[in-house]
């Protein structure tokens, strides 16, 4: 008669944990032979001098050109041109700037492509300006952000091309040398740039995101010259401008901290718009100090850190960071109709400086999220 062996059962178990590694170093390798690949280890080939070109028409913030939320033409070259204007605008009433501004508003207009696509930006700068200007993009490589090749006089124009290689939402602003950067920056030169991910926006469970509308909101902080008595100058010139800001930046103090280049640029007759049920993208950015937005009675759902899309997003956030230089992205879907407050939560920021917007939404009250048991009456 046979003898039979027995395996002791902690063997087992250590075989077992030594082939299941092996399956997970194996299924691992696997992973990384498909495609998986360190951000650190990314090449790329071409300058874009053979894919098709598209003109993308520039519109006015809060609102965002026409785009395709997934990518269904892959890479191809985004032409955009800017044309600089110096112009007086009111940020508050009886109180102006000379603006420096991309086609004419503050902030300057969002351009939106997909991650891969190269932009073509085509900058000018009238003669009837008197300042030299560039652009610097934080979503660029290389070269100041563009700000190094695309320094023009007035009179001039320059055309340059990057590929954009990460997905979010990147500030750019003018730079054009020394102390001019923050005075440029701070008269209203700047703006964003969202760059999709190829498959669209996914959700904290990969999920894809389809989104009913976006809206672009920039806080801008002005720092308008006074006289010893308080009153904000009057300013008769560019030139003069940059004299009288080149000490006033210094104090560090805005006298005006703004939605949208203005005090209510986006309320009243101007407010953002929505429905129960939308999906609203909430693009957020500041280019020159911290600040920290929120939704009175709403939350961000999702919130990419820094607009990143390439990072998994939080959830549930009731007020999201913007750093000084960066943008944020936020997706919010609106559950109960009213009229919302979205604001800077320095709440002295908000209401004594201005840096607040309203968006009325249209629908049904859903009493499961909010009910009035009692309305207001005698203390009983």
């Amino acid at each position: 008669m046979k003898k039979v062996s027995f395996i002791p059962l902690s063997s087992i178990k250590n075989q077992w944990g030594s082939w299941l590694s092996a399956i997970v170093l194996l299924g691992f390798m696997s992973c990384n032979n498909q495609g998986t690949q360190s951000v650190l280890d990314r090449t790329y080939q071409g300058n874009g001098d053979n894919l098709p070109k598209v003109t993308q028409q520039m519109v006015a913030p809060p609102f965002l050109p026409k785009f395709d939320e997934v990518d269904k033409d892959g890479p191809k070259v985004v032409q955009v041109t800017f044309t600089v204007e110096e112009k007086k605008i009111e940020v508050a009433p009886g109180d102006s700037i000379w603006a420096f501004t991309y086609n004419g508003t503050v902030p300057g207009p969002m351009i939106v492509v997909h991650q891969g696509d190269f932009v073509e930006l085509t900058l000018k700068n009238p003669a009837t300006n008197t300042m030299t200007h560039n652009i610097d993009f934080h979503a660029a490589t290389g070269a100041m952000g563009g700000g190094a090749i695309s320094l023009v006089n007035p009179g001039e124009q320059v055309t340059f091309r990057f590929r954009c290689i990460r997905a979010g939402v990147f500030v750019y602003h003018c730079a054009p040398g020394g102390a001019m950067v923050p005075i440029h920056v701070t008269s209203g030169m700047n703006g964003a740039i969202m760059v999709l991910p190829k498959n669209g926006l996914r959700d904290e469970n990969g999920n894809l995101v389809k989104i009913d509308k976006a809206y672009y909101i920039a806080e801008q902080d002005y720092y308008l010259p006074k006289d010893k008595d308080g009153k904000v100058l009057n300013i008769a010139t560019p030139q003069q401008s940059v004299q009288e800001l080149a000490e006033s930046v210094k104090t560090l103090h805005p006298t005006n901290i703004v939605f949208n280049g203005h005090e209510g640029a986006l309320l009243g007759k101007n407010a953002l718009t929505a429905k129960v049920g939308d999906k609203v993208l909430f693009i957020t950015s500041q280019a020159n100090r911290d600040t920290r937005i929120h939704l009175i009675g709403g939350h961000a759902d999702l919130y990419w850190p820094g607009g990143k899309f390439s990072n998994k997003p939080y959830t549930d956030f009731e007020t999201w960071s913007v750093p000084g230089g960066s943008a944020a992205a936020v997706v919010y879907e609106f559950r109960e109709p009213g009229t919302y407050m979205l604001l800077n939560h320095n709440l002295i920021e908000a209401f004594d400086y201005g840096a607040m917007a309203q968006v009325k939404v249209s629908g049904s009250w859903d009493s499961s999220l909010m009910k009035v048991v009692h309305p207001q009456g005698p203390v009983q």
